[in-house]
């Protein structure tokens, strides 16, 4: 038994050997070919972007999210299976680190800078998760994504994604958010927001709803003056009071036309009483 499992152990040993000759580029090009520096860079810092995410995460993020990102009861969620897609998106919008385990995370300055964000995004990732999605506006369809958003979004977002109020929630406002921000909080559904599968939206219609997204942080203001597009009740509270003022000022101005001519009547009328009265004074006195 141990010499045929020394022979066994041999045989592979030798078939490792030559699929591991076969498949350098020394083999197949017959000369000698030094690893490329993009592979070279690549095997050597993975580990060190790895350990650099890891340092960060223990002084940022493990006093709520534990030390291995198992989460802690009360203060953070596990982090276990969420991927790169949810850690950039929360990163990257600045919702994350939170000030309190309690307050709604919102849109703010992200708080590291890009190199440590990739790290600890790669530190998150390397628990299992979805990677960061792929979009493509540009192949996506305008028409249809207005469809989807009045149908998955407007109802929270408003039909201009200028966000609002829900139940125990601030809706924000989409006026900053990137095509890929946009993909990631469909798939990843960021705090009171739902979360959409690929059964109900796939990756051709999340391009067309980043691509209607776009067009509402630039909109074509064809009706006339847009006001800053801050939303249709403050618009017709500023349509009304406009229309009340110029209501007013017409009122006056008419007001002040039918004053001066009841004025130049009168004085004209005087004039003619007393006309007629001067020459029967003088008559009289003659």
């Amino acid at each position: 038994m141990l010499a045929l499992a020394a022979v066994v152990c041999g045989g592979l040993a030798l078939f490792q050997f030559a699929a591991t000759s076969g498949g350098t580029p020394t083999a197949r090009s017959g000369g000698s070919a030094p690893l490329g520096p993009s592979a070279s860079s690549a095997a050597g810092q993975a580990p060190a972007l790895l350990e650099r995410g890891r340092s960060l995460f223990v002084t940022s993020c493990a006093a709520c999210h534990g030390i291995n990102a198992q989460g802690i009861h009360g203060r953070g969620p596990s982090l276990h299976g969420v991927g790169a897609s949810a850690a950039d998106f929360y990163l990257q919008t600045g919702r994350m680190p939170l000030p309190s385990p309690r307050v709604q995370p919102q849109r703010t300055k992200p708080a590291f800078p890009q190199p440590q964000i990739r790290a600890l995004v790669a530190y998150v990732a390397s628990f299992g998760g979805a990677s960061i999605p792929v979009v493509r506006p540009a192949q996506g369809s305008l028409p249809e994504g207005q469809n989807l958003f009045a149908l998955n979004c407007a109802g929270c977002h408003t039909i201009q994604g200028q966000g609002g109020i829900v139940t125990g929630a601030i809706v924000p406002s989409l006026d900053r958010s990137t095509p890929t921000q946009v993909a990631e909080a469909i798939r990843v559904g960021p705090y009171v927001m739902p979360r959409f599968g690929e059964g109900e939206l796939s990756n051709a219609q999340i391009d067309s709803i980043a691509r209607y997204v776009r067009s509402t942080q630039h909109p074509e203001d064809r009706g006339g003056w847009g006001i800053g597009r801050i939303g249709p009740i403050p618009e017709g509270m500023v349509a009304w009071l406009l229309a009340a003022a110029s209501l007013l000022l017409i009122a006056r101005l008419i007001g002040e036309r039918t004053s001066d001519r009841n004025g130049d009547r009168g004085v004209s009328g005087s004039e003619r009483s007393g006309g007629s009265e001067r020459p029967s004074g003088s008559g009289g006195a003659a």
